[in-house]
């Protein structure tokens, strides 16, 4: 973060804009719990949440897709953050009920059983991280994201993820669903991602691998992450979704694009909006051949841009 520099143009002249972190820890969480899915794309499930043994996790929230997210925020710069969030997200990882409860109560029946522990995720807001901080997350097989702010004046908050590291969904144990004698029909009714996937000819593999290296090669602050019926590609937000449809041969990429601002074209484009999808966003693109990648490409650009 200490590389970023802001600067304000104004009548021809240039002058830097000195960033600023708030030291009441208080302050920073009030702001992202505000403004939590606009931010991180994560809706706000609870503050300061008691835990069994007697902690507080400082934010609990629920992501895009679907997966439980605990927030830090560093109070100090001694303070470990990074292992503190760790003994929550074990502890939420042993009491997945009560975090369903939660959800069913802040929103409904559909999405408490709908959560997804397949990649529950730790994310630490800090000022700013020590140099072995991003070293250590990449050691731990847990999903983390270490995020920088700095306030730039009273209308700037400029947020720069200075680490992430992810898991394989796999080697996350999944258990039944904690709610309800009906839970886990959506999951007995479609197969996951991982099984489809395994099971896609040759050909659509090929078509996957030009797509995902398509993706990644956008920027460095790619992640990919494999959720339980789709794999989504983000940065601080997800920008793309990737399913498939083995029987027709077509792979469907969903991305954060107005389909109002696009002229649809039909078998290629189409406006999901008011459709009922796994992966997240609006319109959906649909892959029949391998030159409709270029073709996409535009779109894809949009919708990272303003992820």
């Amino acid at each position: 973060m200490a590389d970023i520099k802001v600067f304000r143009l104004a009548d021809g002249k240039v002058s830097e804009l000195a960033g600023t972190t708030d030291t009441i820890e208080k302050s920073v969480q009030t702001l992202f719990e505000k403004n939590l899915e606009a931010l991180l794309g994560v809706r706000f499930l609870a503050s300061e949440f008691k835990t069994t043994h007697g902690g507080r996790i400082d934010t609990l929230g629920l992501d895009e897709n679907g997966c439980p997210v605990i927030l830090e925020y560093k109070r100090a710069s001694d303070e470990n953050v990074i292992n503190q969030g760790l003994f929550y997200l074990d502890w939420l990882m042993d009491h997945r009920k009560d975090f369903q409860w939660l959800v069913l109560e802040k929103f409904d029946k559909k999405d408490a059983e709908a959560v997804d522990w397949s990649a529950p995720r730790l994310i630490c807001v800090a000022g700013d991280f020590k140099k072995f901080d991003g070293h250590a997350v990449k050691q731990i097989q847990r999903n983390i994201d270490l995020i920088c702010y700095r306030r730039y004046g009273p209308e700037l908050l400029m947020l720069d993820l200075v680490a992430r590291t992810a898991v394989d969904v796999a080697s996350i144990e999944e258990k039944g669903p904690a709610i309800g004698d009906t839970g886990g029909q959506t999951s007995n009714r479609y197969k996951t991602i991982s099984t489809v996937i395994g099971a896609l000819d040759v050909s659509m593999l090929d078509r996957f691998e030009a797509l995902r290296a398509s993706l990644m090669a956008l920027g460095d602050d790619i992640q990919e992450t494999t959720t339980r019926f789709y794999v989504a590609f983000k940065r601080i937000k997800n920008f793309a979704c990737v399913e498939f449809r083995p029987t027709t041969g077509k792979i469907v990429l969903f991305v954060k694009v107005d389909p109002g601002t696009v002229t649809l074209e039909p078998g290629f484009t189409r406006d999901v909006s008011k459709i009922g999808h796994f992966g997240t966003g609006d319109l959906e693109i649909t892959l029949t051949k391998p030159e409709d990648l270029e073709r996409a490409m535009t779109l894809i650009r949009r919708s990272y841009a303003d992820s």
